[in-house]
């Protein structure tokens, strides 16, 4: 089952009516991962007027915090940047330095939504997809060929390694599998037989 998650750590920044709010972003895989990311930027930034939070994994875990600003303007708003993209294993902290004049209920939730939305998108968001790992080995004047299959059929490569002849480590979705394996035997007469070797969930570009 294929989900979709941040591609990596992101931070993102603005000023609103004098005060400073930094977005953070982070793939997570774990609560204790979360937890340990909010304490680290706790300890950064302990001046900070705020440190508000949410997360969501995979497992069905959601958690999220106001830290001190009115209940509904922060956390929630926060969260739902989250929710409504469909990511899942991530976590998003705003850290908000107080300018001196007050922003109101609607001007926290627009603030805090924007942080959000800023930090998902300085991380960008990929689709994890369950693959196959797997290799082949072919001859030197076939590996053109078989390159160009690969990718005609939605494999990745992962490594090249050249030897008495040319091994290709790669990954692929499952459902590609058997139209790969036919275009391979068609183009080589059989000989870059595909061996799989194990699976992973792997991010594929939005």
């Amino acid at each position: 089952m294929e989900y979709k998650t941040l591609r990596a750590p992101s931070e993102a920044e603005f000023v609103e009516r004098r005060s400073r709010f930094i977005g953070r972003a982070f793939p997570v895989t774990t609560e204790e991962e979360a937890l340990e990311h909010l304490k680290r930027l706790r300890s950064q930034h302990w001046d900070a007027t705020h440190n508000v939070y949410a997360y969501v994994l995979r497992s069905g875990t959601a958690r999220f915090s106001d830290d001190g600003e009115p209940q509904g303007t922060s956390g929630m708003p926060t969260l739902d940047v989250l929710t409504k993209r469909g990511i899942t294993d991530a976590l998003i902290v705003t850290t908000r330095y107080f300018g001196g004049i007050l922003l109101g209920g609607g001007g926290l939730v627009r603030a805090y939504s924007k942080a959000a939305n800023d930090a998902v998108e300085a991380a960008g968001i990929v689709t994890m997809r369950m693959c196959k790992s797997c290799l082949l080995e072919c001859a030197y004047g076939q590996y053109n060929t078989v390159v160009r299959i690969l990718g005609q059929k939605g494999a990745v490569i992962d490594d090249t390694e050249y030897g008495a002849g040319v091994t290709i480590t790669f990954h692929i979705v499952p459902g590609d599998i058997p139209a790969l394996e036919r275009a391979l035997a068609d183009a080589t007469s059989g000989s870059a037989e595909l061996i799989e070797d194990g699976e992973a969930y792997l991010p594929f570009e939005e």
